[in-house]
């Protein structure tokens, strides 16, 4: 091995170990039965340029994109949203928030997010679909 390729190795693993230290670090005490879970909010905006998604469609996407991939259960929230446009003005459009929770060493989880994310853009025609995450204590 040379010196480039163990420079890249070393590198590599010191990402991998700063991130798992970041989740470790990351992870709060629970209470209890509690457990340290990963929460990830999708937030999906409902307007389009010919209309809006319907409901009809959205039950569809989230039937054939979001269930099988995350079968041991999810929560939707429907809503209001607004963003602030490239052009500066304020945009409002009926939105769904998905919250998913899922044991923290889910090793597959960003894999199955990123690919209902890029399914619902382009599905449709969507420029972005916001993704927030943290850590929760839970208990069932």
């Amino acid at each position: 091995m040379n010196s480039r390729s163990f420079g890249i190795v070393v590198l590599a693993l010191l990402l991998l170990v700063s991130a798992a230290h970041a989740w470790a670090a990351a992870a709060p005490s629970c209470n209890g039965d509690a457990r340290a879970f990963a929460r990830t909010d999708l937030f999906f905006g409902r307007a389009r340029v010919d209309g809006a998604v319907t409901d009809a469609q959205f039950d569809d996407f989230v039937r054939s994109e979001v269930t099988p991939r995350f079968p041991a259960g999810l929560t939707l929230l429907a809503g209001i949203g607004q963003f602030r446009n490239a052009g500066g003005t304020t945009q409002v459009e009926g939105a769904n928030v998905l919250i998913l929770l899922y044991p923290l060493r889910d090793a597959q989880a960003d894999r199955k997010i990123d690919a209902i994310r890029s399914g619902y853009r382009r599905r449709f025609e969507q420029q972005s679909v916001l993704r927030a995450d943290s850590v929760s204590c839970v208990s069932f």
